[in-house]
């Protein structure tokens, strides 16, 4: 569970303040898929920081799990990154010297080393890419690139996939296959969080959180389209 208290976000530079969060309050439950829709300077992407223990707020409270995360010192914000979230970006993030297996493997790097290249298998296997374990990301198409960073954040058996943009750099049917990835780790139990700004890919999500000004302006629950369900 995910409980996001009037939590605010203020960034210093010089004698200036500039306030990216103004005070957002929401609760996401367990299993959700959401969308965190708006434009450019809306918030979405300090949101998804905080939520992503990559950012603390300012002032106001960020509850996971029962844990009031927003006061945990680093070490402790880095245990539940490597534990409880996984991300997926819009740019990939993959090593161009490793193999697909190699990035996902590299994700486990700080945890339980046993078994580890299995897991990386199996989890790019998960993704449909059981046959390019051996590829590195220069051998490997955009749509097959971001397979392998959602192999990457499945590998640690995350509760939440936070997804930045995950189709920006896609066309369309490589998105569709990312999303229909996305749809299955939703059914399997998985929280899901996508930040995008295209109302096509919100669509996909059963409830849509948008944005603007570092507020919360919209907050609407949907039917998917069977479309989505289909992909």
């Amino acid at each position: 569970m995910i409980e996001i208290d009037n939590v605010t976000k203020v960034y210093k530079m010089g004698d200036t303040e500039l306030a990216a969060l103004g005070g957002v309050t929401l609760t996401i439950a367990d299993g959700e898929m959401v969308a965190v829709m708006g434009a450019s300077g809306s918030g979405k992407s300090t949101l998804m920081n905080v939520l992503g223990c990559l950012d603390v707020p300012t002032s106001g409270r960020y509850i996971l799990d029962g844990e009031d995360v927003g006061k945990l010192p680093d070490n402790r914000l880095a245990n539940i990154r490597n534990t409880k979230i996984g991300f997926v970006f819009q740019t990939y993030n993959l090593l161009p010297r490793l193999t697909a297996l190699g990035n996902v493997e590299l994700a486990l790097m700080y945890g339980d080393s046993r078994n580890r290249r299995q897991r990386a298998v199996d989890a790019l296997e998960r993704v449909g890419l059981g046959d390019r374990v051996k590829h590195r990301p220069t051998e490997l198409s955009g749509g097959q690139q971001q397979r392998v960073g959602i192999a990457r954040a499945l590998v640690k058996n995350p509760g939440i996939l936070l997804a930045d943009e995950p189709t920006g750099n896609l066309d369309s049917r490589s998105g569709d296959e990312v999303m229909r990835i996305l749809h299955e780790l939703h059914a399997e139990g998985i929280t899901v969080i996508i930040v995008t700004h295209e109302t096509d890919i919100a669509e996909h999500a059963n409830r849509t959180i948008t944005m603007r000004d570092g507020l919360v302006v919209g907050d609407e629950s949907h039917a998917v389209p069977s479309t989505s369900n289909g992909l």
